[in-house]
């Protein structure tokens, strides 16, 4: 059987290149895709979704080409951007209703909108025109209008952009059950805590290039282990030694500390996902310097 995402050789050219030869596999659950800006993360989202056509390579959904027959592939897929693409002046209940009959749904609409708004948790605000929904709450509901008929792979760019912590870990369980369903989810962000606490499996793009690819732990080790970090009064690093984080190991790197180093406050620190994303997306210059 097909894989949900299988891409290979994937360019895409604006002026200088934007996706440099991609190659990429999803085989299912929570994938999230990081980047620093200008990485190529949206023109990839772009691409897969049929909005954009690549230069050169091949990318398929569920085995469908997205450039042979984007048709088949917009029938596997949907999307939720950035921005919401709901109507204000509809209430909650009547956007889903309305999305369903244009999907076919026909007689079905009204109960598949009632079972999504119940899983979004936005029962009680179902009757309320959207305009009055918060922004946490306009993103469930964006979430819900994209499992209206369940797809095959769902593309997340950025879904909690803006968002305060409470609306963004409501939005994070709303993925997470409506992934629990069979759906594969593709996620682009710049939020390293929301891919680390989403995916099953994490890939790192730079430059227009997969750079990392594998869990979240197995991403932290490639920047070594834990260290001991030697801070002076206003918490300023001033020293590293790496430690296996071993007791022994922590007792023989604080015995070698110089005699005017014995004053400094010290901190066990471990890698994170933010210390990997940093040295992975770091530019060639800076590592150079």
């Amino acid at each position: 059987m097909a894989e949900p995402l299988e891409i290979s050789g994937l360019v895409k050219t604006y002026r200088q290149p934007v996706l440099d030869y991609l190659d990429l596999v999803v085989s299912g659950g929570v994938f999230a895709l990081l980047g620093p800006n200008g990485a190529g993360k949206t023109t990839l989202v772009s691409i897969l979704t049929t909005l954009v056509r690549p230069d050169a390579g091949v990318a398929r959904i569920g085995g469908v080409d997205v450039v042979r027959d984007p048709a088949g592939v917009r029938r596997l897929v949907a999307a939720t951007g950035q921005e919401t693409t709901i109507d204000d002046l509809l209430t909650g209940h009547e956007n889903l209703v309305m999305l369903g009959r244009l999907l076919g749904l026909g007689a079905r609409a009204r109960a598949r909108a009632d079972e999504l708004l119940e899983q979004v948790g936005l029962v009680a605000a179902a009757g309320r025109r959207v305009s009055t929904y918060s922004g946490g709450m306009r993103r469930r509901l964006d979430l819900a209008a994209s499992f209206m008929t369940q797809p095959y792979v769902l593309f997340l760019d950025e879904p909690t952009t803006g968002l305060d912590p409470v609306s963004r870990r409501r939005v994070w369980d709303d993925v997470r059950t409506l992934a629990s369903t069979g759906t594969t989810v593709f996620l682009t962000t710049q939020t390293l805590d929301e891919a680390e606490a989403l995916a099953d499996r994490i890939a790192v793009l730079r430059q227009g290039t997969i750079v990392a690819d594998g869990t979240a732990a197995e991403l932290t080790a490639l920047v070594g282990g834990q260290r001991i970090d030697l801070l002076d009064a206003d918490g300023r690093l001033v020293h590293s030694v790496e430690t296996d984080g071993s007791a022994g190991s922590v007792e023989r790197a604080l015995a070698a500390l110089a005699p005017h180093q014995r004053g400094l406050q010290v901190s066990l620190h471990s890698p994170t996902l933010d210390d990997a994303f940093v040295a992975l997306t770091r530019d060639h210059e800076e590592v150079a310097a």
